[in-house]
């Protein structure tokens, strides 16, 4: 961002010498004090004289005297509207008479393309070079050299800033900037002098400036960057000293530009010392008495190279230990004691818990919208109890994890003349929690679709979630209303009401004159267990009604020639959840697990469904992250009845086995439309890889898959003859449009009557 907000060094210089001036001349021709019988001010154009008044330290009955000039004069200038000011004396009469400074008519911009022009004008007018501001040439030059700065921090070394005043009608000027940005300089070579261990390859393969390649048009990773720089150098250094090292040290670094200010060549020194083994860990200073607690917790590991991670993690986890038993200040400090002839280094963890202290008051701050229970209800952490550090954190990440704000921060501030005693204030950030959105989808199979949606996550501050959406499909259709009360009883049982009409109809059927209507409505409550663990039951009404006679599939005609064409149910149902993922969208480490069982014990249809997930994510590398995917679904009906058809399960296609077509696994109808079936199972395996050029961006991500499964009917044995299997590679982009996500493969294990769909894609976007 363009920061030319300094204050002009020139403008108290010029005054002063002005008032200087002054007062040598007032002392050459000492005024002798007299009382004004008036005061007239000449040479305004748009000033107002009000203003000139109110800067004068005297009235008219007032006593006149040189040092009351002296004063009017250093008011005046110290306005920053005039660029001279003299005072005369006409008998008992102060005539001020100012030269007013131009003011600036247009700020304009010739050859922009760098940067945004509004955000550019703002930054400007703030450091008071903007329309109907007085003009300061001084301010102009000196924001002329910032916007060149600003340049050269974005590798555009051959960028040139000309900036023209031209002077117009009642004395006012146009500031224009003219600036000719030609090309950004590419990195073009980064050469590693010094290393013998690891290789140059190695090592550059870290960083994350890169030279030109085909991704570096998106990433701009090939532009020099003096903080990214600083940033690589020390990933190397961490490189170097999680491995042993640890007398690494950067020696130099040295970044040159070629005469046409075009390619851009980084050369780096290191010194990469002698690796070290630990031999041992001692542990020094008042652990409380619990020495043997605070031993489980050493990540060092003797016997074993030196890493510097592992002395990081350990004094973070004694430090947060402290804190669990009240010592909020308490310091941990890992030394390593060296011995070159041998190689090796003993560390010593030396702790001072200093004092115990509690949680005197916890305040909310920053909240404009959400009220203070939402953010208090959320937190481990009471007032008048000893301060813990571990419930203070977990209380951070669940009103951070609400959703209803950008940031969220817990300051710990000391008690004056209470040293025993902690405040903590909560600081969120509110973020808009509303969406009214129109949008669409398309995908391979279910082409064009349209969504509608009303949400608010927040209303009116409580907490509470209430939306209304619309969704429409090639095959299905849906009208859903839903509320959800987080906190419908003060121990955090949550509710949730959805009201929604659905129609479907069999995915590859020969025509659209038949449909699955069901209008329902579920209310399901959630019992928190665990911070990570939440038990959910409800109960359910719904209609489900096979329309039409044109191009129904036989197992839909059967059914409703059988069992008639509606069939009423009340659904109950139960489930589990423990959600320990790092993050919803882009995971890379934890598990999350879900069991979920539906019961038809009441109406037309009896039956039992349940669904059990598995999800666990391993990070091999700080960029690759292993992910492995299980889905087992079995529906059983109940009594004289089969599974009803209209519940069953589908696979194939995104979110199943790629490679083979959406939804086609499973029964096949004689007419060729695809029913599923009463059994599911899914095993899914990705590789995550960032994309080559793009650092460690989780937003884009590169993968290779494998996976397997298939869906059975009601009564058929699940055998592992019949799973199909697929293998490829993929892309994952939360691109600014919506999410996009596409594969490519080749089945592994198929049939001849399979339907294959290599290339398979979904994008969702907004407008």
């Amino acid at each position: 961002m363009l920061c030319v907000s300094e204050v002009n060094p020139l403008r108290p210089l010029a005054a002063a010498v002005v008032v200087a001036i002054g007062l040598a001349a007032g002392r050459a021709h000492a005024v002798e004090p007299f009382v004004l019988q008036d005061i007239r001010v000449e040479g305004l154009q748009r000033t107002d004289a009000g203003t000139v008044f109110a800067a004068l330290p005297f009235r008219i009955g007032d006593t006149y005297n040189d040092d009351k000039g002296a004063t009017a004069l250093r008011s005046l200038f110290a306005t920053g509207l005039f660029k001279d000011v003299r005072i005369e004396i006409e008998g008992n009469v102060v005539v001020v008479i100012v030269e007013e400074r131009p003011v600036i008519q247009t700020v304009t911009f010739v050859g922009l393309k760098e940067f945004d022009r509004e955000q550019l004008i703002k930054s400007l007018k703030e450091s008071g070079i903007g329309e109907g501001l007085p003009f300061d040439k001084a301010l102009v030059d000196r924001a002329e050299q910032e916007i060149k700065r600003q340049y050269l921090s974005r590798s555009l070394y051959g960028a040139e800033v000309v900036t023209t005043i031209t002077p117009v009608e009642r004395n006012r000027v146009n500031v224009t900037f003219t600036m000719t940005e030609g090309d950004a300089a590419r990195i073009a070579e980064i050469r590693i002098l010094g290393s013998k261990v690891f290789s140059e390859g190695t090592l550059v393969g870290l960083m994350e400036l890169t030279t030109s390649g085909w991704l570096t048009w998106y990433t701009k990773n090939d532009r020099y960057s003096r903080a990214k720089l600083n940033a690589d150098l020390e990933t190397i250094r961490s490189y170097y000293l999680n491995r042993g090292y640890l007398e690494f040290n950067v020696e130099s670094t040295q970044v040159t530009i070629s005469p046409d200010k075009q390619e851009i060549s980084i050369t780096i020194t290191v010194s990469e010392g002698q690796p070290y083994t630990v031999t041992g860990v001692r542990l020094q200073g008042d652990y409380l008495g619990k020495e043997d607690e605070f031993r489980r917790l050493v990540r060092i590991k003797p016997g074993e190279p030196y890493r510097a991670i592992d002395a990081t993690e350990t004094t973070k986890a004694f430090s947060d230990r402290f804190a669990v038993y009240g010592y909020a200040f308490a310091r941990v400090d890992a030394t390593p004691e060296i011995d070159r002839a041998t190689g090796q280094v003993a560390i010593t963890l030396r702790a001072d818990p200093q004092r115990r202290v509690y949680v005197r008051r916890v305040e909310v701050a920053g909240n404009t919208r959400t009220r203070d229970e939402v953010v208090r209800r959320e937190f481990r952490q009471f007032e008048s109890s000893w301060y813990d550090g571990q419930k203070i954190k977990l209380s951070r990440d669940r009103v951070d994890r609400l959703g209803y704000f950008k940031d969220v921060t817990v300051d710990t501030n000391e008690v004056a003349g209470s040293p025993d005693q902690v405040d903590l204030t909560v600081n969120v950030t509110e973020k808009p929690t509303g969406n009214l959105s129109l949008g669409m989808s398309f995908s391979s199979t279910e082409k064009l679709a349209f969504a509608a949606s009303v949400k608010q996550d927040n209303v009116f501050g409580s907490g509470n979630y209430l939306g209304v959406e619309v969704n429409t499909s090639r095959y299905s259709r849906a009208l859903v209303l839903s509320t959800v009360d987080p906190y419908f009883t003060i121990d955090g049982v949550s509710r949730a009401i959805d009201v929604y009409y659905r129609t479907s109809r069999a995915i590859n059927s020969l025509a659209d004159e038949y449909q699955i209507v069901t209008p329902g409505a579920a209310v399901r409550f959630g019992v928190p267990f665990s911070e990570f663990d939440t038990v959910f039951f409800g109960i359910g009404a719904e209609r489900t009604e096979i329309k039409g006679t044109n191009s129904i599939p036989n197992a839909y005609f059967l059914y409703r020639d059988l069992y008639g064409p509606t069939s009423n149910s009340f659904p109950l149902t139960i489930g589990w959840a423990r959600d320990q993922r790092d993050s919803v969208i882009a995971p890379t480490t934890g598990r999350f697990q879900r069991v979920n069982l539906e019961w038809g014990a009441f109406g037309d249809v009896r039956y039992l469904r349940s669904n059990f997930q598995f999800q666990q994510y391993i990070p091999l590398t700080t960029r690759f992250t292993l992910g492995v995917n299980a889905e087992l679904g079995i529906g059983k009906g109940l009594g004289d009845r089969p599974f009803p058809i209209f519940k069953n399960f589908y696979g194939g296609g995104l979110g199943s086995v790629r490679v083979f077509e959406q939804s086609s696994l499973g029964v096949v109808d004689p007419t060729g439309a695809y029913i599923g079936g009463a059994k599911r199972l899914n095993v899914n395996a990705e590789l995550y890889v960032p994309v080559p050029g793009s650092g460690n961006d989780k937003s884009l991500r590169i993968f290779g898959f494998m996976d397997t499964g298939n869906v059975w009917s009601d009564g058929e044995p699940m055998r592992a003859g019949d799973l199909r299997a697929s293998a490829g590679v993929g892309l994952s982009w939360i691109s600014p449009v919506g999410p996009l996500k596409l594969s490519w493969g080749k089945p592994l294990r198929s049939k001849p009557t399979d339907r294959i769909q290599q290339f398979q894609f979904q994008i969702g976007t907004a407008f």
